[in-house]
């Protein structure tokens, strides 16, 4: 019952270039443990959510990631030297894999992320910060 919810909902109707303002596009491909091999997608990164889509002119997208309390790095995975893992806040989700065309793709596309990671508190945090507010200012 948030309305960013419902806009990420939304979003995932829409084809790719029809998402306003993306933080990052593009191709990447994602590791499937299950059969070990890399699946390509079409990329869309807004507001902590990525979105994968089939092709360039896929609608509806094939599922997206909400990335609140993921942490990215740079690794290197098999034959590949670059690879973005995206490591959950806790166990019970799942760690992604993600690669890009070229090295300096995968820089492009690290940077977005953390960026757009980094615009949204922790829940922890913000529950914190609203405890730590004068009485005053939490009475409704």
């Amino acid at each position: 019952n948030h309305v960013w919810v419902d806009v990420t909902l939304h979003n995932t109707t829409l084809p790719p270039l029809a998402i306003k303002n993306p933080e990052c596009l593009g191709l990447l491909h994602q590791l499937d443990r299950n059969q070990d091999v890399w699946l390509q997608h079409y990329c869309i990164l807004k507001d902590g959510c990525l979105y994968f889509y089939a092709t360039l002119r896929s609608t509806p997208a094939q599922g997206g990631l909400y990335l609140q309390g993921y942490i990215v790095s740079e690794q290197s995975l098999g034959s590949k030297r670059s690879v973005i893992e995206l490591k959950p806040p806790s166990e019970e989700f799942k760690t992604f894999y993600l690669c890009a065309e070229n090295v300096n793709e995968n820089k492009r596309w690290i940077t977005a992320l953390k960026a757009s990671i980094n615009k949204w508190l922790p829940l922890h945090q913000a529950i914190q910060d609203f405890m730590n507010r004068p009485l005053e200012e939490t009475r409704m």
